[in-house]
């Protein structure tokens, strides 16, 4: 049951951290006796809203919500940064505790931009620490990593030890999810450490039970257990329920791992006794599943259907992406043992879905290059160090200089030490050569540097946007796949009852008397008509789904040097063939103009040649288009231009057709939006377009439109 782990940083690491339940009482009191007392609105009653804001936060969650919302209020009256700042925090908290997720993730991220606007590192990194607790309690893993690596700099620049170890506690859960056992271990063991000398026992229990995660993870099950025993035990001594209750839990995962039924069985109740105690209906459907599993090894699936449908259904109200993999996983097993095999099949479906989502290679790339991008930053700052030793050696070499000067300028005066003079001369200059020489060495490796960060910088950037592509090819794929076969039968359908009504006309109808013919050849003809709309329409969406396919191809993304003004001359010659075959009245006067000094360009010849194809077609549809207008004189002409120029390589292709209004440019880029009748386009082409030059081969493309007058579309490549 892996996606218990997330719950029990949250519940360590979490910044409510209170005491016994009647000192709490005794202290709320208090507070509430002062907020009476003096009424005055001023920073001292915000900063006293949020002592029992701290107070009331474990037991009365709706009572501290409430007066984290008014503290907020007064502290935008004042106005108080700081506190604004806090109650935006406090909120998050609340509301993160409460799995309403989107409440405190914007609740979060005003509060760090209010404070990354002040230039507050310490609390902006409070709220990084937050906003991963947010993703991580919700098994987003790749965004809980990015905000833990932003805040962790942040903290480090404030010196906040207490924020960057819970930070690095957060970092070592997101790395043993991943799969990083060993990057877990050593950022783990330095939360210990730091944890440790803090004094602070929330940390130092939390990390504890990562730990055990981790090894429980690489199946080392006596290392796992000790871990969880000393977290039980951390958690028994502060009197944190909630921590001994996800370290049960975990124990109960080894002893379920290892098919220790009895034992997994015994620290389950335990935990479900801890939640009644504590009324935690977030850690419910977690016990409640990891119940169901210890009953399916007791081979009683009847009990683990009806825990894990319940813990099921409670955590589709969370919205718990680890808890509903786990679900399904045993409700699959527990219905083939009961040999109900439909709803096993069912929810075997649901689980590998679940699977895919919780642990595909997408994520495991996606947080690689987030880990890659820190690696970066740092690589960033030893360059800078680099360039500040070279300007420091300049300053020397310069002062060095001057004094070879001076000496120069008193040979005049000191004939008889001129012998001297020139050795020291001599010496000097063999100092400087050799300075010179350590000087071009680092130039040399700052060069080095500069040039490896520019690599890895693109490679970053062309591996995100692979990935990004890739995952909207497979999205659109699928859909479209799915799509295909229902619309396949509505074609097919509407095709045989318009031949089955063609066979009535011409059989049974004739039978029918004459006073009811009438009555239905109407009936007939509407059917008719009817099954010719599903026919058109359905056709259209066909169409519709066919552009999806092809925008979701993936191309061999081969690179190779290309002669463009070949392939635009081919491509403009290809494309005016197939317009004319589907509107042979139609000619146009096509003038070409082609640099001839353009060099290859390394590209994907197939999808420029796709581009240009695309252009082409769309602008003989235009001129068709001002050419049904009737205008006298009117000659549709396309020109299409290629130039070399300094940096990069230009296609411009203009056409004099009906041109485009203001709204319609605003939209044109937009996967199905088009302006042509049903059944003419799809409204794919020239957003395949603009992906394939600007994320495909970092170009730029860009159109102007008059209407009425024609349309320019400029596409600039990198040589």
């Amino acid at each position: 049951m892996r996606h218990s782990r997330s719950i029990w940083l949250l519940l360590a690491l979490g910044i409510l951290c209170c005491g016994p339940a009647p000192a709490q009482n005794r202290a709320a009191d208090s507070l509430q006796q002062l907020l009476r007392a003096h009424p005055r609105p001023d920073t001292t009653r915000v900063r006293r809203l949020h002592a029992l804001v701290l107070q009331l936060a474990a037991t009365n969650a709706p009572q501290a919500i409430r007066l984290s919302r008014q503290a907020l209020g007064l502290s935008q009256q004042l106005p108080d940064t700081a506190g604004i700042g806090r109650s935006l925090l406090w909120l998050s908290i609340l509301h993160r505790r409460l799995a309403a997720y989107d409440s405190a993730r914007l609740y979060t991220k005003q509060a760090r931009e209010l404070f990354e606007r002040s230039h507050d590192h310490r609390r902006e990194a409070r709220a990084c620490l937050e906003l991963s607790l947010i993703d991580l309690q919700q098994s987003n893993l790749t965004a809980a990593l990015a905000w833990a690596l932003r805040g962790l700099p942040l903290a480090e620049k404030s010196a906040d030890l207490p924020t960057q170890t819970q930070l690095r506690a957060t970092l070592g859960s997101i790395y043993w999810k991943i799969g990083d056992y060993e990057g877990a271990r050593l950022v783990l063991t330095k939360a210990l450490e730091d944890g440790r000398r803090l004094g602070d026992q929330q940390v130092v229990a939390a990390v504890l039970n990562s730990l055990g995660s981790t090894y429980q993870q690489q199946q080392n099950w006596p290392q796992a257990l000790y871990y969880f025993r000393r977290a039980v035990a951390a958690s028994r001594r502060m009197g944190d329920t909630q921590n001994q209750l996800v370290n049960e839990i975990g124990m109960a995962e080894v002893y379920s791992q290892q098919g220790n039924a009895a034992r997994a069985l015994r620290h389950g109740q335990r935990a479900r006794k801890l939640v009644r105690e504590t009324q935690d209906g977030f850690n419910l459907p977690t016990v409640e599943i990891l119940l169901a599993r210890a009953h399916l090894l007791l081979r009683q699936p009847d009990s683990a259907i009806a825990l894990a449908r319940h813990g099921m259904q409670l955590s589709q109200q969370t919205r718990s992406n680890g808890n509903l993999n786990d679900a399904t996983e045993i409700l699959a097993q527990a219905y083939a043992a009961a040999g109900n095999y439909p709803e096993a099949y069912r929810y075997q479906r649901l689980f590998a879905a679940y699977q895919d989502t919780l642990a595909g290679q997408a994520t495991q790339r996606k947080t690689s290059a987030l880990r890659y991008g820190y690696e970066l930053d740092r690589k960033q700052s030893e360059i800078e160090l680099l360039n500040k030793n070279r300007q420091l050696q300049a300053q020397k070499s310069a002062r060095q200089r001057q004094q070879v000067y001076a000496l120069w300028a008193g040979l005049a005066g000191a004939v008889l030490l001129a012998g001297l003079l020139w050795r020291n001369a001599y010496i000097k200059q063999r100092a400087n050569r050799h300075l010179n020489e350590k000087n071009a060495q680092i130039a040399r490796q700052r060069d080095d540097l500069t040039r490896t960060l520019a690599e890895l910088k693109a490679t970053q950037n062309q591996l995100i946007q692979r990935e990004k592509m890739a995952s909207l090819g497979e999205l659109t794929a699928g859909i479209a796949h799915e799509i295909q076969n229902p619309l396949n039968f509505v074609n097919n359908f509407s095709e045989v009852s318009t031949e089955l009504v063609e066979e009535f006309m011409d059989g049974p109808w004739q039978q029918l008397p004459e006073a009811e013919k009438a009555y239905a050849t109407e009936l007939l003809d509407t059917l008719t008509q009817n099954l010719q709309k599903i026919t058109q329409h359905g056709q259209r969406a066909d169409s519709i789904v066919k552009g999806m396919l092809q925008h979701s191809h993936a191309s061999a993304g081969h690179r190779e040097p290309t002669d463009l003004n070949v392939l635009v001359a081919e491509h403009l010659s290809m494309a005016y063939q197939s317009f004319r075959a589907r509107h042979k009245s139609f000619s146009a006067l096509m003038v070409s103009d082609l640099d001839a000094l353009l060099p290859k360009v390394a590209v994907v010849p197939q999808d420029i040649g796709r581009v240009v194809l695309n252009l082409c077609t769309n602008s003989f549809y235009a001129q068709q288009q001002r050419q049904a207008l009737g205008q006298p004189g009117y000659i549709p002409e396309l020109r299409i231009h290629t130039k070399l120029l300094s940096h990069e390589v230009r296609i411009r292709v203009q056409d004099n057709g009906i041109g485009m209004s203001e709204e319609v440019q605003q939209k044109i880029f937009q996967p199905f939006f088009t302006t042509k009748p049903p059944g003419e386009g799809t409204g794919l082409g020239l957003s395949l377009s603009y992906d394939i030059i600007v994320k495909g081969h970092n170009g730029t493309f860009t159109v102007t439109s008059q209407e009425g007058q024609g349309t320019e579309v400029t596409i600039c490549l990198p040589r």
